[in-house]
């Protein structure tokens, strides 16, 4: 058996992976980066990317749908179900193909290729398909195993028509129809994408949650807008799910027909994802676990413990977002080659987007978290999209803005939106969160006309009028003006 010694091993190769190596390799060469599948990020081959493919399909039919509204007559729309497909999968592709050509770059005796796990905190233990085993002895160790979708046991009834994100690109064509599990981020998005390219679609959630939301208004009004294109039920009573001759016949209540059957073509879960550490061995590491399975950590240094192995990305279930990733690989990246000196690192501004239309996204603190923390003494803004100029001109003119700030310091807290081109205005309010302004600081910024971000200075304003400036806070916010 090979045996190797190397001051750092990091587990997987996706983004806080490729991350982390980046970060050690500047200061030492005895690092080796292991892969059990296939390299190429998530984000690249099933996650970010190739939804946003399909999306502008979508938006692209959408579009031309529409066009009467602004006097242009685009004839019949008819979609190509193969040719959106074979798109989505050549770009997806190329996507992929430039990731591992970055990959394969790398000195070659930094990578690995086969399944590792833990024999004790030091020592991993790497099956590999087509040479003898490997045995690594690291003097520390990331861990960036990503994550996969999970899948309901129900659902497992739909058997060969059961779908994850990850099928969906690789169809040859469009069904006809698809029941959606899961009006999370992935439901959400694609789901959307699917009903606007002429397929059927019937979105179930368990719970209420639609998407990210937190606060109920935008809720309720992102709830109602949705279903203006396709029904979502945000806690559906799904009585029974079966694979039959016809497609998966789903037997649910519906709001007012009481209880009935719908047969579909196919079913897509997007319940959620699980971490990548079940199949680690992770019981040898030497380190505290919580109940899902995962490593006890900081997420300032994404440190275990006290120990010399870390944890980043996916695999931690903290946020799992692409750019969250990317800074927890380096902040695991530059502790793993420091240790035993640990700092911790820079972590940025809570901010989701959700590539829906009207797009969601959600700044700092929730309004929720921001309650928590401030007892009631806050103040709330908002704007509604159904009569701001610039989105009236474009045809968008959907949507809803709520801004928070603290009562007594006016600093601002965090917003959610749904609304058009939220992902711009999301950075706005994330970049003024993380430097700490005001509501009065930040309308001192400049607003062009006419643009979007003009409804945005509208919710700032009524905030800014909920505002009590230059005082302290007092217990229970009494005395410092109107809040919510």
């Amino acid at each position: 058996m090979e045996k190797r010694d190397v001051d750092v091993a990091i587990i997987g190769s996706g983004t806080a992976g490729l991350v982390a190596y980046q970060r050690v390799r500047k200061v030492t060469d005895r690092v080796v980066m292991i892969e059990a599948g296939q390299y190429g990020t998530t984000c690249a081959r099933v996650g970010c990317m190739p939804s946003k493919l399909l999306i502008a399909a979508a938006d692209s039919a959408h579009q031309m749908a529409n066009a009467s509204l602004f006097g242009v007559t685009a004839g019949q729309v008819r979609i190509d179900g193969q040719a959106v497909m074979n798109r989505v999968r050549r770009e997806r592709d190329q996507f992929v193909e430039g990731v591992i050509r970055s990959v394969e770059k790398l000195p070659e005796e930094h990578r690995v290729l086969g399944h590792a796990r833990f024999v004790d905190p030091h020592r991993l233990m790497v099956e590999r398909d087509r040479t003898s085993d490997l045995e690594i002895q690291a003097e520390r160790i990331i861990i960036a195993t990503g994550s996969r979708s999970a899948v309901p046991k129900m659902l497992e009834e739909a058997r060969d028509r059961l779908v994850i994100n990850d099928n969906i690109f690789e169809w040859q064509d469009l069904p006809d129809s698809v029941a959606v599990f899961g009006p999370g981020v992935i439901g959400l998005e694609l789901g959307q994408a699917l009903s606007r390219l002429g397929v059927r679609v019937r979105m179930f959630g368990l719970g209420g949650a639609v998407g990210p939301i937190r606060d109920d208004a935008i809720r309720e009004y992102a709830l109602g807008t949705f279903n203006q294109e396709f029904p979502l039920d945000p806690d559906a009573d799904v009585k029974h799910l079966e694979r039959t001759d016809d497609g998966v016949a789903i037997t649910y209540r519906h709001p007012e027909q009481g209880q009935i059957t719908e047969t579909f073509d196919y079913v897509l879960a997007a319940t959620g994802r699980q971490p990548n550490v079940d199949g680690l061995d992770i019981q040898n590491a030497g380190v505290d676990l919580e109940d899902s399975g995962v490593p006890s950590f900081d997420r300032y240094t994404m440190r275990c413990g006290d120990s010399h192995i870390f944890i980043a990305g996916d695999a931690n279930q903290l946020k799992p977002l692409l750019h969250e990733a990317a800074d927890e690989g380096r902040i695991a990246g530059d502790n793993a080659a420091a240790y035993p000196e640990v700092r911790a690192g820079l972590r940025r501004t809570p901010l989701a987007i959700v590539f829906t239309d009207p797009q969601i996204a959600s700044v700092g603190l929730t309004l929720d978290e921001v309650d928590e923390e401030y007892k009631g003494c806050f103040a709330v803004g908002e704007v509604s999209f159904e009569d701001q100029g610039r989105s009236l001109i474009m045809g968008k003119n959907r949507g809803l803005l709520r801004v928070y700030a603290r009562q007594g310091t006016g600093q601002f807290l965090g917003a959610e939106l749904f609304a058009p081109a939220a992902e711009h205005m999301a950075h706005l309010l994330a970049w003024s969160v993380q430097r700490r302004l005001t509501v009065s600081e930040m309308l001192e910024m400049p607003f062009y006309h006419p643009v979007v971000e003009e409804g945005l200075r509208t919710a700032l304003k009524q905030l800014n009028r909920n505002l009590s400036i230059g005082q302290e806070p007092a217990e229970g916010c009494m005395e410092c003006g109107p809040g919510v």
